[in-house]
């Protein structure tokens, strides 16, 4: 629809630009410019509707002189992008000796060179040009690039983020190429934003192709090891469980800064008085923790799955097999790991909400020896309001009854308060003790673990 639109404006402006030529008005010029801007301005209308796909189809399927004239009419910011879905001959024909650049997306590769892996920065699809790698890392890039780069090697690139919704049994497969599919959450932990970034793997022939939109720390350390470590992994599934196997290297410190954690708030929810605000920031903390646990068993499941798959499927030689199963058991000794953090969170969440009861059961016990307290005394204060009163005092000067009155008032309210703080003195010590055995109880629990 796109492609026609353009043939008809284009057919359109020739048509009139023809006829305005041979007529002999003295409005020629007029006329000739309040059509040629006409039909520029619904050009550029159509050409801003489409993509850079689109458009690059139109150029290539127009003649070279249509070709030019629509890419006059191309925003500059746009160029770029439809440069990478031309050919290069049709690119040197419309922008000469300009080469599109990863604008948007950071391409590395790995090389292996003289038996060592070697890191390259891919700026432009010049660079691509003599390029032999066993891995290539595609961070961030734009449609149009991926689809270059998907172009140059014969396969197809997608979007991570449009396969968050694939049900999981459509994240791992093999195409009829022999391309190697998976799709894998990777763990990105920050303070208080803890996600999982999807990442598309594909292996194509001897090569391992990565598609991201976010930088992971977990290809960061594979980054540092390979250059520290220059040589040792030489094959392209290797770097694929490498990747894997830092995930579970990473997700299990995440754990352990989870447990520090658990045990600082613990030690506070476990203290003898905790005011309500301090509960409600605690309660925030280990709901944080609640959270990046879940993501990382979440993450560790989705590993899991994508590691039997290679393993079933007899991708991996016999060394690498072995590898694999080194990560499943590093897996499941993580899976029950987070089960026992689950059952601390659980027992951490209980105890804060429990001390959050014992503060309004306090405000609650307080307003009670209140009202205790003043009970008598509102007994004696009606009968020193009685005539009754009066006529028992009698003879005695007011100010010296009344006086002896509310000392006696003020003497009862002390004795009734007496009494309630000695009854309520053992119990406070009992929860006390109780307490401290719950928290000798879990830390022994912890040093257990």
């Amino acid at each position: 629809m796109s492609l026609q639109t353009v043939l008809e404006l284009l057919a359109k402006q020739k048509i009139v630009e023809t006829m305005v030529h041979t007529q002999n008005t003295r409005q020629h010029d007029l006329v000739e410019g309040i059509v040629h801007k006409q039909h520029i301005v619904e050009l550029e209308m159509v050409l801003a509707r489409q993509t850079s796909s689109e458009i690059g189809r139109v150029l290539e399927s127009v003649p070279l002189e249509d070709a030019r004239r629509l890419w006059s009419l191309i925003a500059a910011e746009r160029q770029d992008d439809i440069l990478w879905e031309i050919s290069k001959t049709l690119g040197l024909s419309l922008a000469g000796s300009r080469i599109p650049q990863f604008n948007e997306g950071q391409i590395t590769a790995y090389c292996v060179v003289d038996g060592r892996v070697k890191i390259v920065e891919l700026s432009n699809r010049s660079d691509f040009e003599e390029l032999d790698a066993v891995w290539i890392d595609v961070l961030g890039a734009s449609k149009s690039e991926r689809n270059w780069i998907a172009r140059r090697y014969g396969l197809e690139l997608p979007n991570p983020e449009d396969l968050t919704d694939l049900e999981v049994s459509a994240r791992f497969y093999e195409e009829e190429s022999d391309e190697v599919h998976l799709h894998s959450n990777f763990l990105l932990d920050r303070d208080r934003e803890s996600r999982s970034v999807p990442v598309a793997f594909i292996i194509h022939g001897d090569m391992l192709f990565t598609i991201r939109n976010e930088e992971l720390p977990v290809f960061r350390l594979q980054r540092l090891r390979v250059r520290n470590q220059p040589g040792k992994s030489l094959d392209c599934k290797d770097l694929l469980l490498n990747l894997y196997g830092a995930d579970v290297e990473y997700s299990a410190d995440s754990l352990e800064d989870t447990y520090s954690t658990l045990r600082r708030v613990g030690q506070e929810v476990l203290s003898e008085s905790v005011s309500d605000s301090d509960a409600a920031r605690l309660l925030a903390d280990i709901a944080e923790e609640e959270d990046l646990n879940g993501l990382i068993r979440g993450n560790m499941l989705d590993t899991q799955r994508a590691v039997s798959f290679l393993i079933r499927g007899r991708f991996l030689s016999p060394a690498q097999t072995e590898d694999a199963k080194e990560i499943l058991r590093d897996i499941d000794s993580l899976n029950s790991h987070t089960t026992f953090l689950f059952d601390k969170i659980n027992f951490l969440m209980d105890a804060t909400i429990g001390f959050i009861n014992v503060n309004q059961n306090r405000r609650v016990t307080q307003l009670t020896v209140v009202s205790v307290v003043f009970m008598p005394l509102n007994v004696l204060a009606g009968v020193g309001g009685m005539s009754e009163f009066s006529m028992m005092t009698q003879g005695i000067p007011w100010p010296l009854s009344y006086s002896a009155f509310t000392a006696v008032m003020l003497l009862v309210g002390w004795v009734t308060y007496l009494l309630l703080k000695k009854y309520e003195k053992p119990r406070s010590t009992s929860k006390i003790l109780a307490a401290r055995a719950t928290q000798r109880a879990e830390g022994g629990l912890s040093r257990r673990d």
